[in-house]
């Protein structure tokens, strides 16, 4: 009995000895230990897939032909098509409704006080504009004042709201994101929310770089909290490379709106979960509208065909846009619910019809035959100024009055040795000089400037021919339409097939025999 005692003291002894071994995760490059205090302290997170955001769905990218898919009746020939290839990245599942417009705007009204001068102005610049409602020869008073406060409307979809406040929009839903993940990390402190006033407020690049310092959290000394620095020592705050914080939502590029809004994934087989098997490429049938899984635009399901039913909100004809009462078509008369008719391939509501979309893109009526062919038909865009930093005389990064790292343009001279661009602001790249044979007389005769975003898809009060994710209209960045609302994008971070998958093919080794 001795005996045995013995081997199974022997055998646990030998077991904590191959953990203790075990314990620390070893360079390839250095042979060092990682997060080891005694071997220099270099931390590093263990490999973990990115979460996907609050609202957010994953969209699969692949290849596919951006533009023209329908007869160019409007005669634009602005959407010439080109094959791109959109890497993967995520969506707003829904498009943006008043009751999430609305928790924006309590925030602002919270942390800027309306009853102080910079609260007044930046109330200002956020509300939406329900005064797009009006029109001279039509009676829409009750939209103007209840559409976007009235709990009835609360998951329609906001309108009124320019591209520059879209745009301001995606970068506080950034922040709000990020802080609630440090907070149920127990990182910071929920006290926090309630301290924060005018500039001193939660920006996720002012806490990186430690121009805001909030309240440590109950979690910061526990146990539990995977953060150490050098010495072993609990650390207080998250940095990018932990994995914890997210990367900014933004407006979806117009070649990531419109590759979502036809939901190719439908297109082709499942790819075999099995190594060496592969799935087809996502590619456009040249279907013209979301709901579509063959040319003529019918949707099969297992119940039946639904042929003849209205799968988006549009404007059928003249004088039409609803229907017959005890039958409405689409049965909306203005805009409907951001989760109504039925989802694409990838799972997102309204890519037709409802209300058109903000997209990042600058507009120009000849981008996609300025995408170059080697890395620009890859996730292209117009619109790129290229930011950095605004550091002050002593080399700081400083706030502005609205708590966020005053950024400046990349200047000429700092991209003058660069070999892949030459200067900050490129949105005019490739544009009117000899290589595009483009010319556009801004401001003198046409509506196109460099304030002139695209927005995309069919609106309520549009005809299907706008449905087609491939037409594209434009507007400036300041203007807003009781037609036009937006929902956000967020970049993928890892593999492109998804969490839990690896990048690449991979074979199993087999050991060499002499």
């Amino acid at each position: 009995m001795q005996v045995k005692n013995l081997v199974i003291l022997l055998s646990f002894s030998a077991a904590l000895t191959a953990c203790h071994k075990n314990k620390y995760q070893k360079s390839d490059v250095t042979g060092w230990n990682y997060n080891d205090k005694n071997q220099g302290g270099y931390q590093v997170s263990k490999a973990t897939e990115q979460a996907t955001g609050p609202g957010l769905v994953f969209v699969q990218g692949g290849t596919y032909t951006m533009g023209q898919t329908d007869e160019d009746v409007m005669g634009n020939w602005d959407n010439i098509p080109k094959r791109v290839t959109v890497p993967s990245f995520y969506m707003d599942r829904t498009e943006v409704a008043n009751v999430h417009y609305r928790e924006y705007i309590h925030w602002l009204t919270r942390i800027f006080p309306p009853d102080e001068e910079q609260g007044q102005k930046v109330l200002a610049a956020a509300l939406p504009d329900t005064l797009v409602w009006r029109s001279e020869l039509s009676y829409n008073e009750p939209l103007v004042e209840y559409y976007f406060r009235h709990p009835s409307f609360n998951n329609y979809p906001v309108v009124g709201v320019s591209w520059r406040q879209a745009h301001d929009f995606c970068l506080w839903r950034s922040d709000r994101v990020n802080e609630g993940i440090l907070m149920q990390k127990g990182l910071i402190a929920s006290q926090n929310v309630k301290s924060q006033q005018a500039e001193d407020n939660f920006t996720t690049k002012s806490y990186l770089l430690g121009l805001y310092t909030p309240q440590p959290g109950k979690g910061v000394n526990s146990k539990k909290n995977p953060l150490r620095d050098a010495d072993g020592r609990p650390r207080a705050t998250a940095t990018m490379e932990d994995g914890l914080l997210q990367p900014d939502y933004r407006l979806p590029f117009e070649s990531e709106w419109e590759y979502a809004a036809y939901g190719l994934i439908n297109q082709n087989p499942r790819p075999s979960r099995k190594e060496g098997n592969r799935g087809e490429e996502l590619q456009s049938n040249k279907q013209i509208y979301p709901w579509a899984v063959n040319v003529n635009g019918l949707r099969d399901t297992k119940h039946g065909s639904w042929q003849g039913q209205f799968m988006a909100n549009f404007k059928r004809g003249s004088g039409d846009n609803a229907g017959v009462a005890g039958g409405l078509n689409d049965r909306a008369i203005y805009t409907a619910e951001v989760t109504a008719f039925y989802p694409n391939g990838f799972g997102l509501y309204n890519m037709a019809g409802n209300v058109s979309e903000w997209v990042f893109d600058v507009y120009r009526p000849l981008s996609n035959l300025d995408f170059g062919s080697n890395n620009d038909d890859v996730a292209p865009v117009r619109g790129n100024v290229y930011m950095t930093i605004d550091k002050n005389a002593q080399g700081e990064a400083e706030r502005d009055s609205m708590g966020r790292v005053k950024m400046r343009q990349v200047t000429d001279a700092e991209s003058r040795n660069r070999r892949n661009y030459q200067r900050g602001n490129v949105i005019n790249f490739l544009d009117g000089d000899s290589l595009s044979n483009a010319t556009y007389g801004y401001g003198q005769t046409t509506l196109v400037s460099d304030k002139s975003r695209v927005y995309k898809g069919g609106s309520w009060n549009d005809r299907a021919y706008w449905l087609s994710p491939g037409t594209r209209r434009f507007l400036e960045e300041d203007q807003s339409s009781s037609t036009i609302g937006f929902r956000c994008a967020m970049d993928r971070m890892g593999s492109p097939e998804g969490n839990k998958r690896k990048t690449g093919n991979f074979w199993k080794s087999k050991k060499q025999t002499r």
